[in-house]
């Protein structure tokens, strides 16, 4: 049986990496795979999220930048001060939020502090199965889109 943890997700859209940028600042880990990440205790009671940029299938780093300058770099443009090295659509499908440390928050609770804390609403909530989207992007070297997954679970 799978195990089901409550998350939030928001669609990619420049609005949502503006959101980031002025409220979380830069991400506090990058990977090569393309996620940045924050952690912070916006959760319902203090209860310390895990916000996760999700990179695009095929995830490919553009040239002359780093992994960690690449949210900065986007951000940046997007505010009007520097040119993109892609556009946001290119490298990420989206953002999830979920519990950091695996403690048990229910789906709306966690909408309604996550929203709050970004100030831009969340477009799906609900329980998702981290493990089984996990492996099947593993399965596939990444060539799957883990925010359609994670939509498609929201969804049923």
């Amino acid at each position: 049986m799978p195990e089901l943890v409550a998350a939030c997700l928001w669609r990619i859209r420049p609005e949502l990496v503006l959101a980031l940028d002025e409220r979380f600042g830069e991400p506090v880990d990058a990977y090569v795979n393309g996620s940045q990440v924050w952690l912070r205790d916006d959760g319902p009671g203090g209860l310390v999220l895990e916000w996760r940029l999700h990179p695009v299938a095929g995830f490919r780093r553009p040239d002359g930048v780093s992994t960690h300058d690449l949210f900065p770099s986007v951000a940046l443009a997007l505010a009007g001060a520097a040119e993109a090295p892609a556009p946001p659509e290119a490298l990420w499908d989206g953002l999830e939020a979920f519990s950091a440390y695996d403690e048990e928050v229910e789906p709306a609770p966690l909408a309604v502090a996550a929203g709050r804390a970004l100030g831009v609403p969340p477009d799906a909530a609900g329980l998702v199965d981290h493990q089984g989207i996990g492996q099947r992007w593993e399965a596939t070297g990444g060539r799957v889109s883990v925010v359609a997954d994670l939509l498609d679970q929201l969804a049923t």
